[in-house]
This record gives structure tokens, sequence and C-alpha cells, in this order.
């Protein structure tokens, strides 16, 4: 019923988007909607495989977190430094506005991560009044929760307008969730889930990202000097999710070379995708 959800989703969203196809929003809502059909394909192997090893685990997560990364670098924080700097007139502004998005983003997670009860894939709990929610789902919520600034930066970026930002952040985005997808299915069903409830509820938190473009198009579309801050904090809130959540469970359990591997492998990869597609 997920999948279908949001295929749904992803048909509107591409609909909408073919009917303003030079709509900010409508090309938002569609890379939004492919970006959540990434995290259901990934929880998809769920429904045959009930465990994968620690050290694929990790080495998966350390690749999309090097997406990620890549993608703050190359998609996010350079494009809003030349925004930034055409729209005030001088490149030290422009990069002072991105700075000071970045920073504001990162506070928002940690702020996020502070007020609202969370977990992470099996590193036990976090956050106040855990004992009112169920384990699994405090998971499955805080990944949704961190889906939502992924979706943010989707909307940022196509919000000025320019594919050349949009569309390789949105490829970052679905290459990074198609692992996260898996990871958390599989935890689902470690802690007895059914292979489609597990599968199912992973491919749910993807809907925190059409939600979070549209967020990200309507702060950053009315006032030009929103957009390169809007890119900053995009860049801060994924590089917050790297640093703070990505990268210590990818530590925890004795595999950091391979996990920093994968991250080396991520970045790489999204770097030459931002080349190619911008």
């Amino acid at each position: 019923m997920a999948v279908a959800l949001l295929g749904g989703l992803a048909w509107v969203a591409v609909v909408q988007g073919g009917a303003r196809i030079g709509t900010p929003m409508g090309q938002a809502l569609a890379g939004s909607a492919i970006a959540a059909l990434a995290t259901a394909a990934g929880a998809l192997p769920a429904l045959f495989v009930r465990r994968i090893s620690a050290r694929w685990e990790d080495v998966m997560l350390g690749f999309g977190a090097g997406v990620m990364a890549a993608a703050s670098c190359f998609s996010l924080i350079l494009p809003g430094v030349a925004a930034g700097a055409g729209i005030l007139g001088s490149k030290p502004a422009g990069a002072a506005i991105v700075a000071a998005g970045l920073v504001l983003g990162a506070l928002f997670l940690l702020l996020a991560d502070k007020a609202v009860p969370h977990e992470h894939p099996g590193a036990g709990r976090h956050g106040p009044g855990w004992m009112q929610l169920r384990r699994v789902w405090l998971m499955v919520f805080a990944i949704a929760l961190h889906n939502f600034p992924e979706g943010m930066a989707i909307g940022v970026g196509f919000a000025g307008g320019d594919a050349s930002v949009g569309v390789p952040l949105t490829a970052a985005i679905a290459i990074q969730d198609i692992p996260e997808g898996l990871v958390v299915a599989v935890a689902l069903r470690t802690v007895a889930y059914t292979p489609l409830k597990a599968a199912g509820a992973a491919a749910l938190t993807g809907l925190a990202e059409p939600l979070g473009a549209i967020v990200g198009v309507a702060l950053t579309s009315g006032f030009a000097p929103l957009y390169p801050a809007g890119l900053g904090f995009a860049a801060g809130a994924m590089i917050w999710v790297v640093s703070h959540e990505i990268i210590p469970e990818t530590h925890r359990k004795g595999h950091e070379q391979a996990a920093t591997l994968g991250i080396i492998g991520g970045f790489v990869v999204m770097m030459l995708l931002d080349t190619a597609l911008g």
C-alpha cells in the first residue's frame, strides 16, 4: 500500500510538473517524488531478505553519507555562493549569506534532535520521552524527520529555476535514499515486523520529502536573498545528518575502514555525477 501511495504521489507530481514545466514547484514536486520512490525501491529487497551483514550495512550507509556530503558541497554550497554573489554583487557577501544559512540549518537539526524522541537503527534510544512511543516507530519517525530537510534541499534547488542545481541534487538524494530505505526496512524486520509492514513503513518515510520540497520552494521563491540562504540551510541540515547521525552509526560496530571507503566512493560518484548533470 505504501509503495502504491508513493507511486500515486509520483504520478501526480510528474503530471503537475508536466502541466507547469516552467514552475519551480512542479519541478520540485517531481524531483521529491522521485526521491521518495527511491526510498521505497530500497525497501523492496526487505520483502525477501531478513537481514544484511553489519559490514555491508555500514558500507551502504557510508556510501549514502559520501553522496550527501558531495551534494552539499557541489550542488548546494557552491551554487549558493554563486547565486548570492550575483544577487548581492559581491562574492564575500554571497559566501556570508550561504554560511549564515548553513549554520541555521545545522541548528535546526540540533534543536529537532533535542526536542523530538528518536532512535537510530541499532543504536538505542535518544532524546526525551521515549517511553511514550514504540521503539520501532521512534526510529521510523527519526528517518522521516531527516528526510524532510532533504526534501527542502530539492525544493530550494529548483526554487531558482536552474535545473543544473535541482537535477544533480535530486539524483544525489535519490541515490542516498536507496540504501537508507533498505537499512530501515531490514531493521524493522529484525524486530518481528512482517516483510510487507517493514517495507511499507520504510517506504512511508519518503513522504516527508515532497512535504519538505513544498516548504523549500515556498520559503525561498519570494525574496531573492533567501535562495542562496536556503541552499546554505539545506547544506547545513544535510551535513549535520552526515556528521551527527550517519558516520557515528557506521563506526559503531568496528567497520570504520569499510565505512570510510564507502564514504569516499559515494563522494566520488556524486562529484562525477554533478559534473555530468550540471
